[in-house]
């Protein structure tokens, strides 16, 4: 286990930086991949982006599904490692690598099969805008195997506390997609250019050489539990926590895939068919994940820190890892604030064409009304680290599904009910498309209740725990704010962990 790093004693703040800073470049190179596929593209015309912009809802949602055994690794190994258990370290590993493989080929299958029909439920109304993001598709489908169990490898090696072996193994495959897209999207070297297939054919192409690359380090470079299979038969018992932790996480996301899906079909009925908003969502989304990105890196960190203290029973290092981790997220967040508020225009700019100005001023708007929740997401997503790291991943699921599902009603309350109290932002759009903003105003609001209530759940599980001696940081004050009943209340354990504590006391 000389490869496997111990985060059950040491520095908190400095633990947390070195394993996060490696996951958010990796993380930010992943997030690479589609935004120079859209950068590239941008110049080619808003009508491609829209095209990829659909097809990479569906990528998403694949994505989402890699949670079940991403996070079943990351938090059975980590807490595993904790208890000092090599063996059972071993399994997780084995039996996610396994899961990720079934999973991303049924789902590479399903797409490649219904293309049109879910590319045709999304009411564009123009034909090549539809005909391109099938193409595109389709491509894509193809490298999905590839590309989802790469997700997988990169939470084994998070797990174990290595994060910069995924780290440089995904600055490869980006490099390589950064020199295939111009040369196959505009048809350089001799080539003829394919436009988005070309952007779809270097992603694939890429994804296929950081898959093998990870295989080789797995096997032969940096094998950290000293496993000489990672395909193989599925055990059960390990199965079911796998599912227990990494399920919910999956099915959030997957809600929040569907349902984004779900919000753009809303959002072009509104805009009455009119693909410049979904344009400008599509790419929004796009530079929306530099802050989502930078606070997922930490809340990936703070998960396997967490797991590691869980196992070895630290919770004075649980709740102090928490809070610190909470500390930099809303500093991101801050700042994700102050430039979507005030340099919209420069960064929404860097990805469309010069003559795009309608586009542009659109994106502007679309940066100041997200810029309210940026704070809001970044705590909501460090507590969801902090959750999956003591293996509860329901209540994270829970807030993020349902607060997910109201943005629908959201987004008809702001653009029809409400649309008389929105501001206009007349310096950059005309009056009659205020009602799109509408669903970008449910979109913040949600947001925001999101972020509140997941992170008071939090609050009430430390000050509840019976294993937790500590007090909370301005504990009179955060105490105030959760309602009587749940103070008083004592807090549900899980059977085995109650075990546990009954046999030690």
């Amino acid at each position: 286990m000389n490869q496997i790093k111990d985060l059950t004693t040491g520095n908190i703040f400095s633990q947390i930086i070195k394993l996060a800073i490696p996951i958010i470049a990796t993380s930010f190179v992943q997030m690479a991949y589609n935004m120079t596929d859209l950068a590239w593209l941008g110049h080619v015309g808003s009508a491609t982006v829209s095209a990829v912009g659909m097809a990479l809802y569906l990528v998403w949602l694949g994505s989402s599904l890699m949670f079940i055994p991403k996070i079943g690794a990351e938090v059975g190994i980590s807490q595993s490692i904790g208890k000092k258990n090599l063996k059972d370290a071993q399994a997780y590993a084995k039996n996610a690598f396994s899961i990720s493989i079934i999973i991303a080929c049924v789902f590479a299958l399903g797409i490649w099969i219904f293309a049109q029909p879910i590319i045709n439920s999304f009411n564009i109304e123009t034909a090549s805008v539809n005909a391109t993001a099938i193409n595109y598709l389709r491509i894509v489908a193809i490298g999905m195997p590839f590309t989802f169990s790469n997700i997988t490898m990169a939470g084994i090696y998070t797990g174990t506390g290595n994060t910069r072996i995924p780290f440089l193994i995904n600055v490869i495959g980006l490099v390589m997609n950064m020199i295939l897209d111009p040369i196959l999207i505009f048809g350089w070297m001799g080539i003829p250019a394919m436009g988005a297939k070309g952007a779809a054919i270097a992603t694939v192409s890429s994804q296929i050489i950081v898959f093998l690359i990870f295989i080789y380090y797995l096997h032969f470079r940096q094998n950290p539990l000293n496993i000489k299979n990672y395909f193989g038969k599925i055990q059960k018992q390990y199965i079911s926590p796998i599912l227990k932790v990494g399920g919910p996480v999956a099915l959030q996301s997957v809600c929040f895939a569907f349902l984004a899906m779900v919000l753009a079909r809303v959002m072009n009925d509104i805009a009455a068919g009119d693909s410049i908003p979904f344009a400008v969502q599509s790419i929004g989304a796009q530079i929306e994940a530099l802050s989502w990105m930078t606070a997922s890196g930490f809340s990936t960190a703070l998960g396997t820190f967490t797991g590691q203290n869980f196992g070895a029973r630290q919770w004075g290092r649980i709740q102090k890892g928490f809070f610190i981790t909470l500390g930099i997220a809303g500093f991101i967040g801050l700042i994700s604030t102050l430039l979507f508020f005030f340099a919209g225009k420069q960064i929404f700019g860097l990805f469309l064409a010069n003559n795009e100005t309608e586009v542009v001023h659109f994106g502007i708007v679309y940066l100041i009304i997200l810029s309210f929740s940026q704070i809001f997401m970044c705590i909501e997503i460090t507590a969801t680290g902090a959750f999956n790291g003591i293996g509860r991943a329901i209540p994270p699921a829970i807030v993020g599904i349902v607060g997910n599902v109201l943005r629908i009603p959201f987004a008809f309350l702001f653009s029809y009910t409400l649309i008389d109290y929105l501001p206009t932002f007349q310096d950059w759009i005309q009056a009659d498309s205020v009602l799109v903003t509408g669903v970008w105003w449910g979109i913040t609001l949600s947001s925001i209740l999101k972020g509140s209530v997941l992170f008071l759940w939090f609050l009430v599980l430390l000050y509840q725990h019976p294993e937790n001696e500590y007090s909370l940081p301005f504990q009179r004050f955060w105490i105030r704010l959760i309602p009587s009943r749940l103070r008083q209340s004592p807090i549900i354990i899980n059977p085995l962990e109650n075990e546990e504590i009954k046999t030690r006391t």
